[in-house]
């Protein structure tokens, strides 16, 4: 199973390259909605500020242990070449996945739950049991997770990349049925309804993504184990492959539950817990069209660099447009008509909310840079660096999180904003280094 001739390196242009990358992205755009539609639908049900923290910490708490498997996707479009690479990278990622499930389920019991919410992040209780509650409803949310990657690389892999929308299409169906029903039809709180809302739809996904992947699967399936010239793939090299893209995805995403924590302790905290998930969700919509260019540079850029010159065109075009965006809704009023029309929020909260989102801004443009850089390094292997350079700006985010914080006593959200634009900026910089290398190693 090979790219089709279409989009192989000497054929590539930038119109190509936009037909590839434009499903993933509106998978993305798609998944990026999601935090805005339920956190308005929670807004609109009742104790919206209990209801909006407890979902952003229970979903903070679901990134953070799905965390080891959101790199299969590339892992797979990266290493799946034929039947024995297909079947132990399959094998791989279902280990994963049991492994993580194990570890969430020891996390809801009670005992380790609550001291974790009440004792060390300072969850009023009427939050941390709220938060509970959804945690558990989010069980099957990591397993999902793992197996519908794997199966997107596949179809990103065989450029089925129509395909992997489609099973986004399937779970933003699902979640907006499932919550509008849950509104409508049943009294339940908010953070429960979220919470519902995504197991429902990333299990739907998975599924989804399987059956799309049949034809894929059974070409890989039918191949010689040897039809490779890079010889049999190992769990060996999996592993190395694999782990520092698992650790740098540990760091990034748990983050989250960190900033959770100091913003529990910042002034202002409640309310600073209430929008961080809405103006997160927001910037998410734009920093995840960034996200889906990792993918697009892993399969296109060649093993020489072929392509090297168009991608980097077309990752400035899209980091440009997407800074221009976010900050015509950031500048302007249209920030109170997204926060307060659309998300549902008070005016009180809707204000609280602008400061954080223009410190945001660029972060979307700074993704971009950041897909595009990984994408390099990945394709030739050398993922140790993505790992250093998330570890920098993990330390960079908790570090200005506890000066800001601890000694400048600054709002809990405000310090998060800004925690996170250094903490990106510091990881963008470093990785120059090696990107530049790899660049300079393979003319």
């Amino acid at each position: 199973m090979v790219v089709p001739q279409s989009m192989k390196p000497a054929n590539l242009t930038l119109q190509k390259i936009f037909v590839f990358w434009s499903p993933l992205a509106a998978t993305w755009l798609m998944m990026s909605i999601e935090g805005p539609f339920l956190a308005a639908i929670i807004a609109r049900l009742s104790e919206p500020k209990y209801n909006l923290a407890a979902y952003g910490v229970a979903y903070s708490f679901a990134l953070i242990i799905e965390a080891p498997v959101i790199m299969i996707m590339s892992a797979s479009t990266a290493l799946v070449r034929d039947r024995d690479s297909f079947l132990k990278m399959r094998n791989f990622t279902y280990a994963l996945n049991g492994f993580i499930t194990l570890v969430m389920i020891i996390l809801i019991i009670p005992p380790i739950f609550y001291h974790i919410t009440e004792d060390l992040i300072k969850l009023p209780a009427e939050v941390a049991q709220l938060t509970h509650k959804a945690f558990i409803i989010l069980l099957p949310w990591p397993g999902a997770i793992g197996y519908r990657r794997f199966y997107q690389g596949i179809l990103i892999r065989t450029n089925y990349t129509k395909r992997v929308a489609y099973g986004t299409l399937i779970r933003l169906l699902t979640m907006s049925s499932v919550s509008l029903i849950i509104y409508h039809f049943f009294q339940v709180d908010g953070a429960i309804l979220g919470a519902l809302a995504l197991s429902f739809a990333v299990t739907f996904e998975g599924l989804a993504s399987r059956f799309m992947a049949k034809k894929p699967v059974k070409c890989f399936i039918q191949m010689n184990k040897n039809s490779t010239e890079n010889g049999r793939l190992t769990f060996k090299e999996i592993y190395f492959f694999y782990y520092p893209l698992a650790l740098t995805s540990i760091l990034g995403l748990g983050v989250y539950p960190m900033v959770t924590f100091f913003m529990g302790q910042s002034r202002m905290s409640l309310e600073s817990l209430a929008v961080f998930p809405v103006v997160s969700s927001l910037v998410f919509i734009f920093r995840g069209i960034g996200l889906s260019f990792q993918e697009v540079g892993i399969a296109l850029i060649g093993n020489n660099n072929e392509n090297y010159r168009d991608l980097r065109n077309f990752a400035a075009y899209l980091a440009f447009g997407l800074i221009s965006i976010l900050s015509v809704i950031s500048l302007t009023p249209l920030s109170s008509v997204w926060y307060h029309q659309i998300s549902g929020l008070s005016m009180e909260l809707t204000n609280f909310a602008v400061i954080p989102t223009r410190i945001l801004t660029i972060i979307p443009g700074l993704t971009v840079l950041l897909s595009f850089q990984r994408s390099v390094l990945v394709k030739h292997k050398y993922t140790k660096p993505i790992t250093i350079a998330t570890l920098m700006e993990v330390i960079t985010i908790l570090v200005v999180l506890m000066v800001t914080i601890r000694f400048f006593d600054f709002i809990g959200v405000i310090a998060a904003a800004l925690a996170f634009l250094i903490g990106r900026l510091l990881a963008n910089g470093f990785l120059f280094i090696p990107y530049f290398s790899i660049l300079k190693k393979h003319r």
